[in-house]
Order: structure tokens, then C-alpha cells, then sequence
């Protein structure tokens, strides 16, 4: 029992109280093995990752809803609702469902991706029925200024080839972009305007230093647009490209999903 009572308190003081550098550390290198795994699974069903951008949509729905209802009291706070578990539990339906969609397609033709995304679609139905009540005009703000900036993006793919919205790779790239952009807007509408703090390492080092979260902004398009340039120059392997794409998004918009209705969520009351 003592020791079950020195592993639940090295847990919770180091991996359930907040993001810290130690936590922040393992959870990359936690990602990091993830990513390796997902990339085999890819090879072996020889899937194109960057196919699975939008039918995960509602799986990251699930994970950063069910997360932003834990932050609003309408779920309760338990080990598997909040971080890391949640994220475990829903990719690990998410990879069973990827499977199981692959098989599907196999017996009856039908398109893996519909499958996952309806399964998703299916499994994150609880969170939209608990939320009762949302602010209307927190939402509208946020939308309008990802709306704003995502625009500017569409505009310099005209320009600039990692954007250009006519072809495949470009479309993904501004997907993964205007994830990051909504992240963006819903810390910098958070922190700024409605009392919110950063949980995040870095991003709350460099809050504190400017004393504004509209530095988001530039550190989002600054390291995305570098990643993404790297990506396309350097890494030849498409299953390993698109893995690495596939995980940029989901690291953007898992976050931005959770701020936005939490922050939607909370200020509603």
C-alpha cells in the first residue's frame, strides 16, 4: 500500500498538476516513441498519414472536448479525463479504429477514412450533448481573428509553394498552419482579454517576458512555417513526411479545440 500511495503522489505531483519542464520532457519523448510506432503501422497498411488529417477531426474533438468540459466542472476531475490520459484513451481508440476501418475497406469497399470519421463522429457525441451553454460572442471574436489571419496565409500561397492551396501538399501545409493559427487565437483571446493563463513551458516563459500572448502568433508561424519547409526539402520518405505533418496538426489543433471551449464554455455562466 505504501508503495501504491509513493506512485499515485509521484503521479500527481509531477504529471497531474500542471506542465512543468520534467513533464514537458517526457511527454515529447513519449511522442517521439508514439510517432515511430504510428509510422510502422502506416508502412505495414501502407497508408498515406497526411489522408488522416480531417477524418481525425472528431477524434481531437473528443480528447480536447472532454478535457475543456473536465476544466468546467461538468466532468469530474479523474486520471482518465484529463492529460496525459485522455490523449492515451483516444489515440488509442483512434489507432484501433484506423485498423478496424482498413479491414472494413478490405471486406466491403468501404473508404477507410469515412469510417473513422463517422466512428469519431459517433464516440464524441456525449461532449456535444453536455454543453449546455456557450458564449456566443468569445467565439465569434476568436473565429474572426483565425478567420483574419488564416486569409493572409491563403493569400501568400499564391506566392509562396509550401502554401499554394491548388495542390495537394499545399492544402495540408495550410491546414496545418491555420491549426496552429486557431491555437493562437484562442491563448491570445484567453490570456489577453478573459483572465486565462498559459499552462505550457515555453509559451509562458516568453508570456512572461512580453507580457502579452499575441507572441503566439509569431512563434507559431516562425517555427510551423520553418517545420513544415524542412519537411518538404529534406525528408524524401512520404509515410515519415506525412507522419510528421500528421503530428504538427494534431499538436496544433488538439490544444486550440481544448482552449476554445473551455473558454466558450467558462465565460458562458
Amino acid at each position: 500500500m505504501a508503495i501504491e500511495s509513493n506512485i499515485i503522489d509521484f503521479l500527481s505531483t509531477y504529471f497531474f498538476s500542471g506542465y512543468t519542464i520534467f513533464n514537458t520532457l517526457i511527454y515529447g519523448i513519449i511522442l517521439v516513441v508514439a510517432i515511430f510506432g504510428i509510422i510502422k503501422i502506416f508502412e505495414h497498411y501502407k497508408i498515406n498519414p497526411t489522408d488522416l488529417i480531417f477524418p481525425l477531426i472528431p477524434f481531437i474533438f473528443l480528447g480536447s472536448g472532454v478535457r475543456a468540459l473536465v476544466d468546467n466542472g461538468i466532468y469530474p476531475y479523474t486520471w482518465a479525463l484529463i492529460t496525459p490520459g485522455i490523449y492515451f484513451i483516444v489515440g488509442g481508440a483512434a489507432i484501433v479504429t484506423l485498423i478496424f476501418s482498413i479491414y472494413l475497406q478490405k471486406w466491403k469497399d468501404i473508404d477507410f477514412r469515412y469510417t473513422i470519421f463517422i466512428i469519431g463522429l459517433i464516440i464524441a457525441i456525449p461532449n456535444l450533448i453536455n454543453i449546455n451553454q456557450l458564449n456566443l460572442i468569445v467565439i465569434a471574436q476568436i473565429l474572426l481573428i483565425w478567420g483574419l489571419i488564416t486569409a493572409a496565409f491563403i493569400i501568400v500561397g499564391k506566392f509562396w509553394p509550401l502554401f499554394y492551396h491548388n495542390s495537394y501538399n499545399g492544402k495540408i501545409n495550410l491546414s496545418i498552419i491555420s491549426a496552429h493559427l486557431f491555437d493562437a487565437s484562442t491563448t491570445f483571446m484567453a490570456v489577453d482579454y478573459y483572465g486565462y493563463f498559459e499552462q505550457h513551458v515555453i509559451p509562458n516563459s516568453i508570456y512572461n517576458l512580453t507580457g502579452t500572448a499575441i507572441t503566439m502568433f509569431p512563434l507559431k508561424i516562425i517555427v510551423i512555417c520553418l517545420a513544415l519547409y524542412l519537411i518538404d526539402k529534406y525528408v524524401d520518405d512520404e509515410i515519415i513526411a506525412g507522419t510528421l505533418k500528421l503530428a504538427i496538426f494534431v499538436l496544433g489543433l488538439a490544444p486550440g479545440v481544448r482552449n476554445f471551449l473551455s473558454l466558450a464554455i467558462g465565460t458562458a455562466f
